[in-house]
């Protein structure tokens, strides 16, 4: 990478807040050492975000909007909101919006984030952007919900205890064959849209109080159904919003096919995109390293079509295996080839790499993860301590590299 810099931080600097973070353990195969951002030092899209970010904490105006957008890792919900709580516990007076959310397990057999609970008697259709044909258009979170034929209802409710996300204003993303208009229940008060826009398939409701607990009332009857692609949470406070957008089985091209993507992101107008999409892409047995660079540089131009000044912090792959049979698994060599793209990746558009896959141990590192109860068996996923131990160090690499920047 041109003049790319090692923003390094002494290991027993960090060794600390990582002993805190993971119960005082210590792991000798991680390579605490390379837990560092790769950027440009002239990079004008990483400072410009910096500056922004140290403006915000200055002054206690404005928002920083950070999308995080990649695939089961992120669906899980533990890393992403690992490091949402690492900022915020930095930043405990900047707690802005909640953000995107999706209610996932609306739908059968369909895991939902531990951070809110999503509760729904009538399970819904499910369309997520790895099916072929999707049934409905999808948007920026890659998958949506439908009722049909019968009054659903789905209940939520914010379970973050470390952070308050009362949210007094909540924009419904959804879409009906015929006109049904969707209603929110709080407490044993129904609420109607206070706008709807048609065009951008949104339902405004401004509330009259906090809340963290809503029920979503969608009146479909016989004949009727409505769709619901996303749901953002507002609370009007300036500070730090860390929205996460994850489908399993997720690669680079079902985001791309995503009709709404662009739509539904002016929503959001991320200041920076965080980029944990490639796992799926390098499982493939021809994984093509040319192909893998222009759809992550395809997508770039999209999210660079809602906002010219956006940056981007790519995250290489975690160290994975194949099953090869019941009990023997490989190593997938696609790894260390879909790193050398990222770094690619953060040239062509002047942005940033957090090496996850140096800083894991390398290539078969995720043995040794699996073996210390870090991964699961399959060898691809990690377990939830694991996912937090992640979150924790790429809140480190960031925070670290937000204090170099600041003391130059």
């Amino acid at each position: 990478m041109k003049l790319r810099i090692l923003l390094t931080l002494a290991l027993f600097a960090m060794l600390p807040s990582l002993l805190h973070a993971q119960e005082s353990q210590y792991y000798n195969f991680i390579k605490y050492s390379a837990n560092v951002l790769h950027y440009d030092s002239t990079s004008t899209s990483m400072n410009r975000l910096f500056d922004r970010w140290e403006q915000i904490q200055k002054t206690h105006h404005g928002n920083l909007n950070i999308v995080h957008i990649g695939s089961s890792h992120v669906q899980a919900g533990s890393l992403t909101n690992t490091v949402r709580c690492n900022i915020l516990a930095d930043n405990p007076d900047l707690v802005g919006p909640r953000g995107m959310l999706f209610p996932y397990s609306a739908a059968a057999r369909c895991n939902n984030p531990a951070d809110y609970r999503v509760h729904c008697p009538q399970k819904m259709i499910l369309t997520r952007n790895v099916y072929k044909e999707h049934t409905y258009p999808l948007g920026l979170c890659g998958i949506a919900v439908t009722a049909s034929d019968t009054i659903t209802e789905i209940a939520i409710k914010l379970n973050e205890p470390s952070v308050d996300y009362a949210t007094n204003r909540i924009v419904l993303l959804g879409h009906s064959n015929n006109g049904v208009v969707p209603r929110l229940r709080i407490d044993a008060r129904e609420i109607y849209p206070s706008y709807i826009d048609n065009n951008t398939d949104r339902y405004l409701f401004n509330l009259g109080q906090a809340v963290d607990t809503f029920c979503i009332v969608l009146p479909c009857r016989e004949g009727d159904q409505f769709t619901v692609s996303g749901i953002l949470l507002d609370n009007r406070k300036p500070g730090f919003s860390y929205h996460s957008i994850g489908v399993n089985g997720a690669a680079l091209a079902d985001y791309l096919r995503c009709e709404n993507f662009v739509r539904d992101l002016r929503l959001l107008h991320p200041d920076v995109v965080v980029f944990g999409i490639g796992i799926n892409d390098a499982a493939a047995p021809t994984f093509d390293t040319a192909v893998f660079r222009q759809s992550y540089l395809q997508l770039v131009d999209s999210i660079r079509s809602v906002n010219p000044d956006c940056a981007f912090i790519f995250i290489t792959n975690n160290d994975s295996f194949f099953k090869v049979s019941r009990r023997r698994y490989k190593v997938n060599t696609n790894g260390p080839l879909a790193r050398e793209v990222f770094y690619r990746l953060a040239d062509d558009t002047d942005g940033a790499v957090w090496d996850q896959f140096e800083v894991m141990g390398g290539l078969k590192s995720m043995e040794q993860w699996q073996k210390a109860g870090l991964a699961q068996k399959d060898r691809v996923h990690f377990t939830t301590a694991g996912y937090q131990l992640v979150g924790t160090l790429f809140y480190q690499a960031l925070d670290n590299a937000l204090k170099k920047h600041r003391s130059r």
